[in-house]
């Protein structure tokens, strides 16, 4: 078995599929690892550091996917790069499933086996598999520091001869992984951070981090999903959740805002108003910036100022992190790559929950229901 790892082309991304490490562990279960040339550089892995382990290098960016079993990248692949895979070829990425029509189309009429690494099963034996949790720890991480780095507050209290200073005031909107490691990041940061989630049952976790929980007088904003998710709320539900947040929006430093709803543009929770009313000089950093954004204004890549608040609209913030972001998504991408495998041969059993489940294209169709319905849906048809 052949796997292939070109080099990703995206603009401004820098983490590569496989490390070092990682590539010792397949080539050592007598897998052949192919490598385009400078395709870790990015990322800090020199091209030595794969060839030493066992693996391949090439220099041509077509032959990479040439005559390979399993390609395996971290952002989607373009429109050439798909009509370079063998028919009959696996692909396993990060495919934007649900808004890549163009994408899993081109995929499904070229006759190859794609696996989108965004819909894995949020099931216990698949945890060690979840990308989306492992690049949500980076981006949770680094917003803050990237908040606290536009704010023109300290973050921890100090006791100096020029008297003392106020730690800052950190709102997390979004108690997922992202907003977790957020929270304690904050902490850890000296802040002092509170945090809203519309799933009751995360409260218990925003306090062992040492952060307050708002908490809503009635249940009318409590919306927990499947698998771990937040769900859609009513319009009567979205209104007294912004009317929450504003109460709790006053004497805030820095907002970080990571509600997601899979499939779905993500939610407004801070409107134009509401800007309107937060501090002169306070930051709002946006993760949901890619779907919309979650504040009002937000431009995806872009920092705006809207009443005198800093609105970041960060993008593929784990590509500002990419060795560890890499070696994360390798160790995901081992395990299923481990999963789909036996004894150094591809073992595809579709009637698995994660295989069947993370798979999208296959046999020249769109296989995943739930992709298929939200793209025809988004389709008009």
């Amino acid at each position: 078995m052949i796997v292939s790892v070109p080099k990703e082309t995206v603009a401004g991304e820098t983490r590569v599929a496989l490390t070092p490490d990682v590539v010792k562990r397949l080539t050592g279960t007598g897998v052949t690892v192919r490598m385009e040339q400078g395709a870790g550089v990015a990322a800090g892995f020199p091209d030595d550091a794969y060839t030493k382990l066992g693996a391949e290098t090439v220099s041509d960016a077509d032959a990479v996917w040439q005559g390979a079993t399993v390609v395996v990248k971290v952002q989607p692949p373009t429109k050439d790069e798909t009509s370079k895979l063998d028919q009959g070829a696996v692909l396993i990425s990060l495919l934007q499933p649900f808004t890549n029509r163009e994408g899993v189309s081109d995929l499904a009429s070229g006759g190859i086996t794609s696996f989108g690494l965004e819909v894995i099963p949020r099931i216990t034996r698949a945890q060690s598999m979840d990308v989306l949790s492992s690049m949500s720890t980076v981006a949770g991480y680094k917003a803050v520091l990237l908040g606290a780095a536009a704010s023109g507050k300290l973050f921890p209290m100090l006791t100096t001869a020029a008297g003392t200073v106020i730690p800052a005031r950190v709102l997390i909107l979004g108690a997922g992984v992202a907003g977790l490691q957020a929270i304690a990041t904050a902490r850890r940061l000296g802040a002092v951070v509170k945090a809203f989630d519309v799933r009751p049952e995360v409260q218990e976790q925003v306090e062992s981090l040492g952060a307050g929980f708002i908490v809503a007088e009635d249940e009318a904003v409590e919306a927990s999903g499947e698998g771990g998710y937040a769900k859609e709320l009513s319009a009567d539900q979205h209104k007294k959740e912004l009317e929450l947040i504003a109460q709790n929006l006053g004497d805030i430093d820095v907002v970080i805002t990571t509600a997601l709803i899979p499939g779905k543009p993500a939610p407004e929770l801070i409107t134009d108003e509401m800007l309107q009313r937060m501090k002169l000089g306070s930051v709002v950093v946006d993760l949901a910036a890619e779907a919309g954004g979650n504040c009002a204004g937000t431009k995806a890549g872009e920092e705006v100022v809207i009443h005198g608040v800093k609105i970041l609209g960060l993008i593929n913030i784990p590509a500002s992190v990419p060795l560890d972001a890499s070696r994360m998504y390798a160790r995901n991408m081992l395990t299923f790559l481990t999963h789909i495998t036996k004894e150094g041969e591809l073992n595809l059993d579709f009637e698995d929950e994660i295989t069947g489940g993370t798979c999208i294209t296959h046999g020249g169709k769109i296989v995943h229901e739930a992709i298929s319905k939200a793209l025809n849906e988004g389709s008009g048809s």
